[in-house]
């Protein structure tokens, strides 16, 4: 039996296929869709994580997963086209480019220079990593097996984790493992990655991604970091992958270290890692608690607040901070009021459930808390979603000032043009970072229609 060829594949909203439909059941914050799961309180995904050493034995333990397939010496050609194939829009002819050196005037290496030293490499933390993904999520990357990125990294899922990694030259999947030691599953943290090397077929049949952590207790679904057609994306995606998710395997960078190191919120002053259970409760003044504040806003929480969120720890960030953690369907000591690890992580990632309002958020036409028309739910705006509600966002943009994105329309079908109408609304609130994604919460929806 031959070899499976690689696909790049992002589910269309009517596939009825397992993953799919589970997709659709946990997408968060819609009233109609299913709960995340419970995570463990404080043991969920945790952003800072201890330094792996380069001597980690390689696939040791019983939970190590199938090893990937030994890896061949050929490396790949460069494509003559870029474009897609006959097969469909999704499945690329080859999924990467071969090793090659940093381009651009800053990182352009000489022809034939020596190769990468493996045995030292740059120290970076997870934090790190994760926040070099995210710039190419946020720019848009587009895919390309031939083009360089600004930053001299090529554009390709190789070059992607090159890029994250921050190695000293583009490498592809049949390189990357030299860079790190094999891990288990349970042993994933945000900033390692899950290779699939296909040595058979180089060019068609391999990919890789950077792990973001997982969405929920249960394992089966991460946040994965990828370049893929038509840009990079941050995407929820089932364990392993969703195409020959038995040959992944997670491999952990042999540079990573400890650390808190990363870009802070511009809004804030506060990083995305978790800072501590010392930055939260009666007492506590700092930006952390400024940043808590105005992410519970965004996800619902705004009427517990009657003034700021500010600085200062109140009773109304006790308050929307439970009223955040109840709507993921945990109690008990995980929905205390007092932000851990994990409510941190679904905060800061946007993952998990908004917070209901005070009403039912029905249909278009019912009132809310606000008196304004009830929130629908994020799943509501989202790629392939038609519905009256997204009509409705866009004719309230368009009196707001924010419809220079639409061609035509507004209309029932969410596009790309509504995404970027609402980012422009949402900055021109002072929003940054995930506050400004494009996708309206409930708070975008309530100051569109005050």
């Amino acid at each position: 039996m031959g070899t499976p060829v690689f696909e790049e594949f992002d589910p269309p909203s009517d596939c009825e296929c397992p993953g799919c439909v589970h997709r659709r059941l946990v997408m968060p914050c819609s009233r109609v869709q299913g709960n995340v799961g419970h995570p463990a309180a404080r043991r969920g995904l945790v952003l800072a994580a201890t330094a792996a050493t380069a001597g980690t034995a390689l696939g040791v333990g019983p939970a190590v997963p199938a090893v990937a397939a030994v890896h061949g010496p050929a490396v790949p050609g460069v494509p003559a086209d870029d474009g897609p194939d006959t097969d469909g829009p999704d499945t690329p002819d080859t999924p990467q480019g071969r090793e090659a050196p940093l381009h651009g005037p800053a990182g352009q290496a000489p022809p034939g220079g020596p190769p990468p030293d493996t045995t030292r490499l740059p120290s970076i933390t997870r934090t790190e990593i994760i926040n070099r993904a995210k710039r190419w999520v946020a720019a848009q990357v587009p895919y390309s097996m031939t083009s360089y990125w600004s930053d001299g990294y090529r554009q390709d899922c190789s070059g992607f984790v090159s890029m994250a990694w921050n190695l000293g030259q583009n490498e592809w999947t049949g390189s990357l493992d030299k860079f790190a030691v094999r891990i288990s599953k349970d042993e994933l943290q945000p900033g390692d990655m899950l290779l699939f090397h296909n040595p058979a077929d180089p060019q068609n049949g391999s990919h890789v991604v950077i792990f973001g952590g997982w969405t929920d207790s249960t394992h089966a679904y991460y946040v994965a970091y990828e370049s893929t057609r038509p840009h990079a994306r941050r995407q929820v995606t089932p364990y392993a992958y969703w195409k020959n998710s038995s040959r992944y395997v997670p491999y952990r960078y042999k540079g990573v270290v400890a650390g808190n190191a990363g870009p802070v919120s511009e809004e804030t002053g506060a990083a995305d890692e978790y800072p501590g259970a010392v930055y939260f409760g009666p007492g506590a003044n700092n930006a952390y608690v400024t940043r808590l504040g105005r992410m519970l806003v965004e996800r619902g929480a705004s009427r517990f607040y009657t003034t700021g969120p500010g600085p200062l720890w109140t009773e109304a960030d006790r308050r929307a901070t439970r009223a955040f953690q109840e709507a993921q369907g945990w109690s008990g000591s995980a929905a205390d009021g007092l932000p851990g690890p994990t409510t941190w992580a679904y905060l800061v990632e946007g993952l998990g459930r908004d917070v209901a309002q005070a009403q039912s958020a029905g249909a278009a036409g019912q009132t809310a808390s606000h008196r304004v028309p009830g929130y629908p739910g994020r799943g509501t705006f989202r790629p392939g979603a038609n519905n009256p509600h997204v009509t409705e966002l866009g004719r309230q943009l368009v009196r707001k000032g924010f419809g220079k994105y639409y061609a035509v329309g507004p209309g029932p079908r969410w596009t790309e043009a509504d995404r970027r109408n609402v980012e422009a609304f949402q900055r021109a609130q002072g929003w940054r970072g995930g506050a400004a994604d494009g996708y309206p919460g409930p708070e975008t929806w309530r100051r569109l229609h005050s």
